[in-house]
C-alpha cells in the first residue's frame, strides 16, 4: 500500500512539473507576426514625387505647404515642405479618391521642431474627420489616431525615434476595419477600428514641426461620395 501511494505521488509531481514546463514554453514562445494586409490586385495607383507638378488641386486644411528644391531628395530635386509652426495640426489632402480600402506610403524627413518633429499619413479624410498614423523624431513611439474635433489615440508601438535630417518611410494599409502601419519597413501597428469607412488621403505634421515629404504612392479602391 505504501509503495502504491508513493508511486501515485511521484506520478502527480511529474505531471505537475510537465505542465509547468509546458506553460513556461508557451509563455516564452514568440507571438507570430500578423499576416500583411493587401488591397486587391489591379486597383488604380497614384504616384506623386513633386518633380513636374505642384500641389494644384490639393486641399490645405491647415499649415503652410509648398513644393521646394531640396538637395538629396529621394526622387529628383523637389519635395513638399510644411513650414507653419503655430497650428495644432497641419494637414493637406491630395485630390485623389475617395477610397475605402487603401495602401499608402510616403517618404518624410523631419527637419526641425522643439515641441514636435513629425510626419504622418492621413487616410479616410472626410468632412474634417480622419485617421492619421505618425512618427515623431522627438519620441520613441509610433502611433495611430483618429481625429474628430480632437485627436484620440488608438494604438501605439515603441520604436527607435526616426532621426532628424534623414529620410524615412511610412506606410499604412486599411482594409475594412483592419489597419496596419510600417515605419522604415517594419510592421509596428496592427489595429481594428470601424469608425470611418472611406475618404481621401493626405499628409500631416503637428505644432512646430518643419517636415519634408516625397514619393507619395496611393493604391486604393475608389468609392463614390454619398
Amino acid at each position: 500500500m505504501r509503495d502504491t501511494t508513493m508511486s501515485r505521488r511521484g506520478i502527480l509531481r511529474a505531471t505537475l512539473a510537465l505542465l509547468a514546463g509546458f506553460g513556461a514554453a508557451v509563455r516564452g514562445r514568440a507571438v507570430a507576426a500578423p499576416a500583411e494586409l493587401k488591397v486587391p490586385d489591379g486597383v488604380p495607383v497614384e504616384r506623386v514625387d513633386f518633380e513636374t507638378k505642384g500641389i494644384e488641386g490639393w486641399t490645405t486644411v491647415d499649415g503652410q505647404w509648398a513644393v521646394e528644391d531640396m538637395a538629396g531628395a529621394p526622387s529628383g530635386t523637389r519635395v513638399l515642405v510644411q513650414r507653419a509652426t503655430r497650428h495644432a495640426f497641419n494637414v493637406i489632402v491630395a485630390p485623389f479618391g475617395p477610397y475605402s480600402d487603401v495602401d499608402v506610403s510616403m517618404r518624410f524627413k523631419p527637419i526641425s521642431g522643439r515641441e514636435d518633429a513629425s510626419g504622418g499619413i492621413v487616410f479616410r479624410f472626410r468632412d474634417g474627420t480622419y485617421y492619421v498614423v505618425r512618427a515623431n523624431a522627438l519620441e520613441s513611439n509610433f502611433r495611430l489616431y483618429y481625429y474628430d474635433r480632437g485627436r484620440h489615440e488608438l494604438a501605439s508601438a515603441a520604436v527607435k525615434a526616426p532621426a532628424l535630417g534623414q529620410w524615412h518611410t511610412l506606410r499604412v494599409v486599411a482594409i475594412g476595419d483592419h489597419m496596419q502601419a510600417w515605419l522604415d519597413g517594419k510592421l509596428d501597428l496592427d489595429h481594428h477600428d470601424a469608425r470611418f469607412k472611406s475618404g481621401r488621403v493626405g499628409l500631416w505634421t503637428k505644432a512646430d514641426s518643419v517636415t519634408a515629404f516625397d514619393d507619395l504612392t496611393i493604391r486604393g479602391v475608389g468609392v463614390k461620395l454619398s
